[in-house]
């Protein structure tokens, strides 16, 4: 048997398999709130040996797209409840992704209409949010010019992280993922292209360019543990105006560093060879992996192949699918015997109710 199938740690937990069901934007909830329908939607696909949810707003200034559940409120937690007793009454094992969007947001999405915020004012160029259109309407629109945190705002952002994270294991999450990719909040402390500080939270240094992110993760572990506690990285990712620096490596694996020493329950890595980035290099991978003694997981364009030639490699522990899932919401069992997997309608991909999001069925032999 493959070990795609076979059992896996995580932190504390022993997942029954090593494919993970990857993060995905699905704007289902236009009130910010998980309800019945995210509940059976999450709880259709535990069988992967881990969900990772949604990305999940930590504040108001957190957003940058409409319609997602956020978990900075009481109505909030209770409808991620409903979603993680599902998910575990059906077996799974569910994280939740804490989300702050930093630049990557626009006025109409903001509290009271104000600028987003970042580690820079520099606006993330040829980058759209989803918020309200000129005509009133929710649909793409162009990020807006983004203020810079103060150094005490910083420290605010680490607590609205650290409550989140607190909230997350109330609604009855297993643990939580911080988003350090994708060109959100953390990697925009982490990009020195991106990051033109002159506080202690600066780039000049790996110390600096790290702080944040290593402030947020510390304060998340002395609230939760660090065995409920992971993050997602997306090295040489190029999304949402994240520019390749001389020195990527070299940061990554000091941030490898890092967190081996803090034993979390997983590292995330996403690769968005997909959506036109750099691929992360097998060589890469290698040197992470003698840089970080931990559970790695890696998510972009992955298939049955491409999950086994990692593991065989031992490159990673755990193969994170994100689109297969949506259409195949029995993708363990699909992967497992071979069976044709369905294709999403990507025009269902984004808002709207049950339609091409818990009405895709499972694989029925003739």
């Amino acid at each position: 048997m493959s070990t795609l199938f076979g059992p896996c740690q995580a932190g504390a937990l022993t997942l029954r398999n090593r494919i993970a069901m990857a993060p995905m934007t699905r704007a289902r909830n236009p009130d910010g709130i998980a309800n019945e329908l995210t509940a059976l939607y999450y709880s259709q696909r535990a069988s992967a040996g881990l969900i990772v949810t949604e990305g999940t707003p930590i504040s108001r200034s957190a957003e940058g797209f409409l319609a997602i559940p956020g978990i900075y409120t009481t109505p909030q937690i209770d409808g991620w409840r409903k979603v993680t007793q599902a998910v575990h009454d059906a077996g799974g094992v569910i994280f939740t992704q804490l989300w702050h969007v930093g630049r990557v947001s626009h006025v109409s999405i903001q509290p009271n209409g104000i600028a987003p915020v970042s580690s820079t004012s520099q606006i993330a160029r040829n980058s759209q949010a989803w918020g309200m259109t000129e005509h009133g309407e929710p649909g793409p629109v162009d990020v807006s010019t983004p203020r810079a945190l103060s150094t005490q705002e910083v420290k605010e952002v680490i607590r609205d992280f650290t409550q989140a994270a607190a909230n997350a294991i109330d609604a009855g999450f297993d643990g939580i993922e911080l988003h350090g990719a994708n060109g959100y909040l953390i990697e925009q402390f982490l990009n020195p292209l991106v990051n033109d500080r002159t506080d202690e939270y600066r780039s000049d240094t790996l110390e600096n360019r790290t702080r944040f992110l290593l402030e947020v993760v510390d304060s998340v572990i002395d609230r939760i543990g660090a065995h409920r506690t992971a993050i997602r990285l997306s090295p040489f990712g190029g999304l949402f105006d994240m520019g390749l620096y001389d020195d990527i490596q070299e940061t990554y694996l000091y941030v490898a560093d890092q967190l081996s020493r803090r034993g979390l329950a997983y590292v995330h890595f996403m690769d968005q060879l997909s959506r036109g980035s750099s691929p992360i290099p097998d060589d890469f991978l290698k040197k992470f992996r003698s840089h970080y003694q931990g559970t790695l997981v890696l998510a972009g364009g992955m298939t049955k192949a491409r999950a086994e030639h990692f593991l065989r490699e031992g490159l990673i522990d755990i193969a994170a699918f994100g689109e297969p899932f949506i259409a195949n919401p029995d993708l363990v069992e699909r992967l497992y015997n071979d069976w044709p997997l369905l294709i999403p309608d990507r025009a269902l991909s984004y808002g709207g109710g049950a339609r091409g999001y818990t009405d895709y069925p499972p694989y029925s032999i003739a």
